[in-house]
């Protein structure tokens, strides 16, 4: 079938063109900070030196292939990123120099055998679930290598191209770890508040994802992480940073551990509030004995009843932080402690409810 465009079409076309941004098309990165700009230089120079090392020195003689030096460019500049894990890095070379050389075996001809290396070798890591850019350059190298790669054979890819791999990946282990630093990448290892029954899950996130035919060179765990805090800031930012010392009721009302149900009945009436903190004997929170569970067997001792706090923070801690935690229905309290994990105060739903609120009604007002 062919697509005519009359005059207008066309000119729409090209309007939309011109008003596009150039950005996009330069593929402008983000800023990286200095620092981490000095690790990534480093730890490349690093890695290298260090395989080059192993080659020189290693048994039978090694050598040292041209992409482990893309290879070091994911491990030290982006380790997070999936691309760059240890089985990507040597699963995915050595996957693709297999690739390569079955097909110059096969085909004979080098300039048939390339095209043909790269398509399977991108196509069969990510079946392994090991993509690796310089896989492609494995792949291509195998394939135009000459004679000295035809040579060596299957040899060749469990030989340089495992070995260097693996060599690399060692090299990254030492290199992170000094400089306290995650390798390999814990998805979901930022810290970030828990996630709110209210709000996206996981799921939710691995759903969208799923969506997209391009692939996303990011954990979907990660992404779940960068959202919430990326919530939280927002959150900061248009209310102000309002602690749990400024809302919290205090003096706090405890239980202790060994009372008898007849006392935190009383003390439950005495509060009026729907859970109180459990503490041991030396005063240090143990967990949270909500209301309802009063409704159990008259045997059973207020121990066997305690239940995990919901948030157990400190006073100086923003309130956005207590949203997670009090949205469930398991409890409606949250604690606030001192360094020693001694309870100095409470936070209910209600508060909480009450502090947004009159920042809803500030905010209002001043808009008015």
């Amino acid at each position: 079938m062919v697509l005519s465009l009359n005059r207008t079409d066309r000119a729409d076309r090209s309007a939309r063109f011109a008003a596009m941004p150039v950005w996009p098309w330069l593929g402008i990165q983000h800023a990286t900070p200095l620092g981490r700009l000095l690790i990534a230089g480093l730890g490349g120079l690093f890695g290298i030196f260090a395989v080059a090392v192993m080659v020189r020195h290693g048994p039978g003689g090694g050598m040292l292939i041209a992409p482990i030096g893309a290879s070091a460019v994911l491990l030290f500049a982006v380790p997070a990123s999936p691309l760059a894990q240890p089985w990507a890095i040597i699963g995915g070379n050595t996957i693709s120099a297999l690739c390569g050389i079955a097909w110059l075996k096969w085909t004979g001809d080098a300039a048939i055998a390339a095209p043909l290396a790269v398509g399977s070798a991108i196509a069969v890591m990510s079946l392994a679930r090991c993509l690796h850019p310089p896989g492609g350059a494995c792949a291509l190298t195998t394939a135009i290598g000459g004679p000295a790669v035809s040579a060596a054979g299957w040899s060749f890819a469990l030989g340089p191209v495992a070995t260097d791999s693996a060599a690399l990946v060692v090299a990254g282990l030492l290199f992170h770890r000094l400089m306290r630093t995650h390798y390999p990448h814990r998805a979901g290892a930022m810290a970030a508040p828990p996630a709110s029954p209210a709000g996206f899950t996981l799921a939710d996130v691995e759903s969208v994802l799923a969506q997209y035919h391009d692939l996303l060179d990011v954990e979907a765990d990660d992404l779940a992480v960068l959202f919430r805090q990326v919530e939280q800031r927002a959150w900061r930012r248009l209310h102000g940073v309002i602690t749990c010392a400024a809302i919290m009721r205090h003096p706090c009302p405890a239980l202790a551990r060994d009372a008898t149900l007849a006392e935190a009945r009383a003390q439950f009436a005495a509060s009026g509030l729907p859970a109180l903190p459990v503490v041991d004997r030396a005063g240090h929170l143990v967990g949270v004995l909500p209301l309802a569970a009063l409704a159990g067997p008259e045997m059973a001792p207020v121990a066997a009843l305690v239940r995990g706090a919901a948030a157990a923070l400190g006073p100086e801690r923003a309130i956005d932080e207590l949203f997670p935690a009090l949205s469930g229905d398991d409890h409606a309290l949250a604690v606030v402690v001192d360094p020693a994990n001694r309870p100095i105060g409470l936070i209910t739903q209600a508060d909480l409810l009450a502090t947004l609120w009159r920042g809803h009604v500030a905010e209002q007002i001043a808009g008015a």
